[in-house]
């Protein structure tokens, strides 16, 4: 099981980022959460199997193409604390 870590940059909030990021999220069966940062970007964490997660990536991207300007990506090893997808406020 992997992590990944994302800060999502750009016109991020206000267009319904964490409620499509959390319903993507959700379909492919990743768990974590995701929340608006007070700088303005979109905090992102997410487990599960390294394909799912790239999905999830890519999902975003495309649903959010104009929109992402940057995505600082981390990777890591899961930890196994989740059991749901949330969004966090």
């Amino acid at each position: 099981m992997k992590r990944v870590h994302i800060f999502f940059s750009g016109y991020v909030q206000g267009v319904g980022f964490r409620y499509t990021a959390r319903r993507v999220a959700q379909t492919l069966g990743a768990v974590g959460w995701v929340k608006n940062c007070y700088d303005g970007r979109v905090e992102l964490v997410a487990e599960g199997e390294e394909p799912m997660l790239q999905q999830l990536l890519t999902d975003l991207d495309r649903a959010f193409e104009g929109y992402i300007t940057n995505s600082d990506v981390t990777w890591e090893e899961g930890t196994g604390e989740f059991s749901s997808f949330t969004i966090r406020f």
